[in-house]
């Protein structure tokens, strides 16, 4: 049987006590838990690049108050939208792409699942032509009942470092 996943706020666990690593609570169960939640992770994601949204979707239940804070910034998204159209136009935003999954850490507490990892991405994304997309991503995962659902995601495409020139410009929203 196929897990579904979720991500919740990873501070979250930082305040449940749970430390670095693979840490956490729960022994065996735990760590295949969270392998299996990596292995999912990385496996619908994949297909989100590809354009692959009902891949993506029957791999990933979102939680009623997942929220989304994009690579490309702004307000945080609340909720999913499932609806045909909005599926329609991520197909057209992803496309052709392929996705390896760097995990820099993990943490499990409970029912909660953190994932903090790098997507080295390929794709053509947004109709611009197909190029590299690295991205820091920390994703949180709730257990409900035999399976996990995504809670949260925050990417960013800040791997290569910025100064706190740059960073205080784009705080100020000035534009590049």
């Amino acid at each position: 049987m196929r897990m579904k996943l979720v991500s919740v706020l990873g501070i979250v666990l930082g305040a449940s006590g749970c430390a670095g690593g693979s840490g956490g609570a729960g022994g065996a169960a735990a760590d295949g838990d969270v392998a299996a939640v990596e292995r999912l992770s990385a496996e619908a994601n994949a297909a989100l690049v590809r354009g692959d949204i009902d891949g993506y979707l029957a791999l990933i239940q979102h939680s009623k108050d997942y929220t989304l804070m994009a690579p490309f910034g702004g307000a945080p998204t609340l909720g999913f939208d499932a609806s045909p159209e909005h599926r329609a136009a991520m197909a057209r935003f992803f496309k052709n792409g392929t996705l390896t999954q760097e995990v820099v850490t993990k943490y499990q507490a409970g029912d909660l699942v953190v994932l903090v990892t790098i997507e080295h991405v390929r794709a053509e994304i947004g109709g611009l032509p197909a190029q590299d997309w690295s991205l820091r991503i920390t994703q949180v995962f709730r257990r409900k009942g035999s399976g996990w659902e995504l809670a949260h995601r925050h990417a960013d495409p800040l791997l290569e470092g910025i100064s706190v020139q740059q960073a205080a410009a784009l705080a100020r929203g000035a534009q590049p």
